[in-house]
């Protein structure tokens, strides 16, 4: 019972206990965190889909009844994501089963369930009341997708997690990292990463050139490279004040 009221306090303990899994100082951040949203910008690499997957599984295990769903820019990584919680299930003596109504869902016996959505606007909407809404690989997935996802939320006052690496300075991942909404937000860049090897990452930077190296490793916005026009040039444009030259 003592152990039991542990995990339920404290995930971390849960997850190395139970999962076999040592969050490093960030994931362990992200695990503990009751904050009712939370963005992730992370690096490639560095483990978003473990802690994404075993806080999904603490939460259902750990409140009966719960409706967490994942989605992600398609079906593909989607059921990468339910793969790896399947593991973390198994590993907790749970014993995995549809919920009989979607493809990619886990049925738990304290009634929890898990259902993985690809990120298609017409695959999302029907649900609601929903717990836990995990959104991975965020910075790719299309804005009419976010938005038809949101008011999955509106009953019961669910949690969202929006976890990435940057894409560019555009769509809802960016604008949320930049402002707005009382976001939690948190950053794990690559060289604060002791599982990624520096060797790695030298040789990484050279192979990917600098501005797409601070992209996938930097944890940074970058413009479009195609683009004429930067997003900065575009808004000293449009800004009024600013004193113009003919």
């Amino acid at each position: 019972m003592e152990r039991d009221i542990n995990h339920l306090l404290d995930p971390v303990r849960w997850a190395a206990d139970e999962l076999g899994f040592e969050p490093d100082s960030i994931q362990s951040q992200v695990l503990r965190s009751r904050h009712r949203r939370i963005l992730l910008n992370c690096s490639r690499q560095w483990g978003k889909s473990t802690v994404t997957a075993a806080k999904t599984v603490h939460r259902a295990l750990m409140v009966p009844g719960l409706l967490a769903v994942a989605m992600s820019p398609s079906a593909r990584q989607t059921a990468e994501l339910l793969r790896k919680m399947s593991g973390f299930l198994r590993k907790c003596g749970v014993t995995v089963k549809g919920d009989g109504d979607n493809e990619m869902s886990f049925l738990l016996p304290n009634g929890s369930r898990i259902v993985g959505l690809p990120g298609g606007e017409a695959h999302i909407r029907g649900f609601s009341s929903v717990g836990l809404l995990v959104i991975d690989e965020a910075a790719r997935v299309a804005d009419a997708s976010y938005r038809a996802a949101r008011p999955m939320l509106a009953v019961g006052g669910g949690s969202l997690l929006l976890l990435s690496t940057p894409f560019g300075k555009r769509g809802f991942f960016y604008e949320a990292w930049s402002g707005g909404e009382d976001w939690l937000r948190i950053e794990a860049k690559a060289e604060g990463c002791g599982r990624i090897p520096a060797a790695f990452l030298d040789e990484e930077r050279k192979s990917l050139g600098e501005a797409w190296f601070r992209q996938e490793y930097g944890c940074e916005f970058i413009d479009n490279e195609t683009r004429l026009f930067s997003d900065e040039l575009i808004q000293r444009a449009l800004d009024k004040d600013l004193e113009t030259f003919f």
